[in-house]
């Protein structure tokens, strides 16, 4: 999003509601107008085919972990939905119940059981029922695990020896030590993609000689809301699309001090006819800190603004369920919700 000639007034109708307004010492037209009769002579009202020919998706980076894309033509109500339900309503395994057999380690039971709460699961929880309290554990509602460990001294080390992991035979405990136990036909059902912990190096505790762990764990299916630990992302957040507006042109040694107002890559100087001149080049970098606006000479020749309805958005899983799935599993459960919704009212529209 640039422009180097047209420079918004604060009172543009356009302006005030499609831009977020970045001053220097505050922040504007910061609230949603996009309904009807808000402006004279504007149809604001929702429309399904214009919602379908605004919204679009492109995503902009995709990792094994990690997703970032863009989100256009909507509401932020509807992406801080999607945000909302990715941290705390899209169903993940996560061990629920440890019951240890022995623990002579510093780390006490109910500290133990936490850190093990919190190792994500490599498991697809569309393949398992929710338990409720009254059910029993079962193969196709709990994946069992078990974790026996005990520090010993190594007899091939040297004496002279300070490195606990060289002196010392188990003398930490990792989420690789989680031993899967299948029951009944989970492992036929789960022989393509083993059920395991995501990741086999995190730390669960440190043993010496004589101390162990030995305790058998339970996961169950449950969401976020309930406990972190179900949570799927590690984050899910979103900023508004960075809009940097210059008024005329901003030549010479100014171009150049205009250029460190910003981070790397946003605003590049060129030479035009040997005339240095800055040109906004990638404004989605910008972190909007303002600081080119506490400048005089720049005074009503930049201004800052955000894209109202353009979410860069950012999903970090943890790992157990790949980020474009997590987004799709997002969208629907708030299709679900919708038509729950939809129901209620139309129950409530039959019943009068």
């Amino acid at each position: 999003m640039v422009s180097e000639k047209k420079n918004f007034a604060h009172n543009d109708i356009e302006t005030l509601r499609s831009r977020v307004i970045v001053e220097r010492d505050r922040v504007t037209s910061t609230a949603s107008t996009d309904f009807p009769h808000t402006y004279p002579g504007q149809d604001l009202a929702f429309n399904l085919e214009r919602f379908k020919e605004m919204f679009k998706i492109k995503i902009n980076r995709l990792s094994k972990t990690e997703m970032e894309f863009d989100m256009s033509g909507i509401d932020a109500s509807i992406a801080n939905a999607f945000r909302r339900i990715l941290i705390a309503e899209v169903p993940t395994m996560a061990i629920s119940n440890v019951f240890v057999m022995n623990n002579t380690s510093i780390v006490v039971d109910e500290v133990l059981a936490h850190r093990l709460g919190l190792v994500p699961i490599l498991a697809d929880p569309t393949k398992f029922d929710f338990k409720t309290k009254d059910d029993t554990p079962m193969d196709t509602n709990t994946i069992v695990f078990k974790l026996a460990v005990r520090c010993t001294r190594n007899p091939n080390a040297p004496t002279t020896e300070t490195d606990p992991l060289k002196k010392y035979n188990h003398s930490s405990v990792y989420s690789g030590d989680m031993i899967w136990d299948p029951k009944g036909d989970q492992a036929e059902r789960f022989k393509e993609c083993p059920i395991k912990p995501v990741f086999d190096d995190i730390v669960i505790a440190k043993l010496r000689p004589g101390q162990e762990i030995d305790v058998e764990m339970h996961c169950e299916k449950g969401l976020g809301q309930d406990h972190a630990k179900w949570s799927p992302v590690a984050t899910a957040t979103y900023r508004l699309l960075p809009e940097i507006l210059i008024n005329g042109e901003i030549t010479g040694e100014s171009a150049v001090k205009f250029q460190q107002c910003f981070p790397e890559g946003v605003v590049d100087v060129v030479v035009e006819n040997g005339v240095k001149k800055a040109v906004v080049v990638n404004p989605r970098k910008d972190t909007v800190s303002r600081e080119v606006l506490r400048h005089a000479e720049f005074e009503n020749k930049v201004k800052l603004t955000r894209v109202r309805d353009h979410f860069i958005f950012t999903i970090e899983s943890v790992g157990s369920i790949e980020p474009q799935d997590l987004f799709v599993q997002a969208v629907q459960v708030l299709v679900d919700k919708c038509a729950q919704v939809k129901r209620a009212l139309q129950a409530a529209l039959h019943s009068e």
